[in-house]
């Protein structure tokens, strides 16, 4: 009798970790960022207004009931002049990597304005996806997240990017 306790919490460690194996996608019910970061203003407002809302949209179609919730922040990547410059852009990329729920971010449409947040973000372990739409930047986020591991949707998303 005295080694019934120790039996039963055996087996209930043990049927904890065969629950968990072989799980994939994120969490039921976690809340998730994305972080997009463009020019909001200026000669290239428009389409980084573009890539946000293509984005939005297409975490909208994310998730599902009893899944994750994706959501998109915009944050405008342009000075004062209506351009981006590499102080809001690192400002950018440091505030996604200060967000514990973000899994993404869909950086600058310049190569150079990335190469400003690349290093920030890799740092964190942050996936970044440059130079693509809105649509095509979130159907890549959202497939790592179903396909990946559900403890660390950060990591999936980074290692199907990054890797």
């Amino acid at each position: 009798m005295r080694r019934l306790p120790g039996i039963l919490i055996a087996c209930a460690i043990g049927a904890a970790l065969v629950a968990g194996c072989g799980e994939s996608g994120a969490a039921e019910g976690a809340r998730l960022n994305v972080y997009v970061s463009a020019p909001m203003q200026g000669a290239e407002g428009e389409a980084g207004k573009t890539v946000c809302t293509e984005a939005r949209e297409e975490a909208g179609r994310a998730g599902g009931p009893g899944g994750f919730e994706l959501r998109v922040i915009c944050l405008d990547a342009a000075g004062p002049e209506g351009r981006w410059t590499l102080a809001q852009v690192g400002a950018n990329a440091r505030t996604a990597t200060e967000d514990s729920a973000t899994v993404a971010y869909l950086g600058e449409p310049s190569r150079a304005a990335r190469r400003q947040s690349q290093p920030i973000l890799e740092a964190a372990e942050i996936a970044e996806l440059g130079g693509l739409s809105g649509k095509e930047a979130m159907a890549q986020v959202v497939a790592a997240i179903e396909e990946g591991d559900s403890s660390d949707p950060r990591r999936a998303v980074f290692d199907a990017v990054e890797g």
